[in-house]
């Protein structure tokens, strides 16, 4: 069995990663790396290529966040018998986004804003879409060479982060016996607004593809979620009752939508009134649509509620409208991107609102390093300007700052239960910064002494 990563492996970008099990052939994720332009956003699926036979049978994406789907069909191109698996839930938002980034693609071309080509277009998606099959949770399917039937026996189950999100578990034959791997990608084990934690296998695995991310924040695994949730209640009641507007920057897909179902509970229980309006933009009612149209078939807390009943308005079009729903009484702007990046909305309107003392914006989700939400809460602890946009340069910020603990992603500490409870006799770490790999893998070697904890680098076959 060998394992290569495809992606750069000091961040959470790009997540992809080629499997050799026997003649087969996989790879697992076909991310975009969001920081990134042009071919930079691709991970080196060259390297395939340059291995022994190396070739790709089958791929499995696990959830609808570009940094994990958002280069499929580049992939597709480079490896066009590859079958392609997801579950049905994430097949449906992919039909909207994939044809989505490909417009956003050519828009952004066509204005100037970048000089680089589209990835692919939508002609080359709908070309593809043949090859996408969507599988149900806890339904084995084949993913073996052609011509080699049962060879490697693929799994989904529920991974509790985001509709459709899945961990794959693999079963195949080496050296004479099963072996079980298992891929969590991002993973929540525990509720949160609307989707219950994750499900996993029930018997140990040979080798865990363990995600990082939320190994350098040691606050996370000390806070209680719903103490969080009352947190952000407070701030937003504040930031209404001082006439400010409140910008939350949100995933299109997942923290957008369970920021709303927060801001409908707290309406309907009376800590923020009815009147004051909750501005959404984008794509936002389409996926709130899907998470709707799914709620019956996919895991719930509650499969009465619809996102799309959420009272919402649609953010006008122009700076000027813009601004003036930040300056006309208490509002909460719920846009994306969650990082904050330039040319967003999320970055237009924090650079037209951290100058307002009766402001706020207030982080719910993971920021890359140096990404502008990382740079803006860094500046508010320290009381320093900051740059969200080179031209615009530096800027006071006047407005209130605030982050919560809402991901979508299990803390550290959950993480290690959830390897504990797996028992693995090899871990690889994947996706996430540095730091957080560093306290990943230290205290790994801590709960599971007779586990072999690799960080493999981009490139780098790994023999497991």
């Amino acid at each position: 069995m060998q394992f290569l990563t495809l992606g750069a492996t000091d961040d959470v970008g790009a997540s992809s990663h080629f499997l050799q099990l026997g003649d087969t052939g996989l790879v697992l994720d076909a991310g975009a790396n969001p920081s990134e332009e042009g071919p930079d956003r691709v991970p080196d699926y060259d390297l395939i290529r340059r291995q022994d036979d190396g070739y790709v049978d089958h791929a499995l994406i696990t959830h609808a966040h570009h940094d994990h789907f958002g280069t499929l069909p580049v992939l597709v191109d480079e490896f066009p018998h590859a079958k392609v698996h997801m579950t049905t839930a994430t097949h449906q938002l992919l039909e909207f986004l994939l044809p989505a980034s490909a417009r956003l693609q050519q828009k952004r071309k066509d204005e100037g804003s970048t000089t680089h080509d589209p990835l692919f277009s939508e002609d080359d998606i709908e070309l593809q879409s043949s090859l996408y099959l969507d599988h149900e949770l806890r339904a084995p399917f084949d993913a073996s060479e052609v011509g080699d039937d049962a060879a490697v026996e693929a799994e989904f189950f529920d991974a509790g982060h985001i509709l459709g999100s899945a961990g794959a578990l693999l079963r195949f034959e080496e050296d004479g016996r099963e072996r079980r791997l298992f891929y969590t990608s991002d993973t929540r084990t525990e509720a949160q607004s609307i989707l219950p934690g994750g499900s996993y296998p029930d018997e140990p695995v040979d080798v865990l593809i363990l995600e990082s991310t939320g190994g350098a924040d040691p606050e996370a695994e000390e806070t209680n979620r719903a103490l969080e949730e009352e947190r952000f209640c407070a701030a937003l009641k504040r930031t209404m009752a001082r006439g400010g507007a409140a910008l939350v920057p949100v995933f299109v897909m997942g923290r957008a939508q369970e920021v709303l179902a927060l801001i409908d509970r707290f309406k309907r229980r009376g800590d923020l009134s009815d009147d004051v309006p909750v501005y959404t933009a984008g794509s936002m009612r389409a996926i709130a649509g899907l998470y709707d149209d799914t709620r019956l078939t996919t895991p719930r807390l509650n499969p009465g509620f619809k996102v799309f009943d959420v009272d919402q308005t649609d953010l006008p079009y122009g700076r000027d409208k813009l601004k003036r729903t930040l300056e006309q009484g208490p509002a909460i702007h719920v846009v994306s991107s969650g990082m904050m990046f330039g040319k967003t909305l999320s970055n237009r309107l924090a650079r037209d609102l951290i100058g307002d003392p009766d402001g706020a914006v207030l982080r719910v989700g993971y920021a890359v390093e140096d990404s502008p939400a990382r740079r803006l809460t860094n500046a508010a602890e320290n009381g320093k300007r900051v740059t969200l946009d080179e031209d615009s340069g530096p800027q006071p910020i006047r407005a209130d700052v605030e982050r919560f603990r809402l991901s979508g992603h299990s803390h550290r500490r959950q993480l290690l239960d959830l390897a504990e409870r797996l028992r693995p006799d090899k871990i690889v770490l994947v996706h996430g910064e540095t730091e957080a790999k560093d306290w990943m893998q230290t205290h790994l070697r801590e709960r599971l002494p007779a586990a072999e904890v690799w960080r493999p680098r981009q490139g780098e076959p790994l023999e497991l």
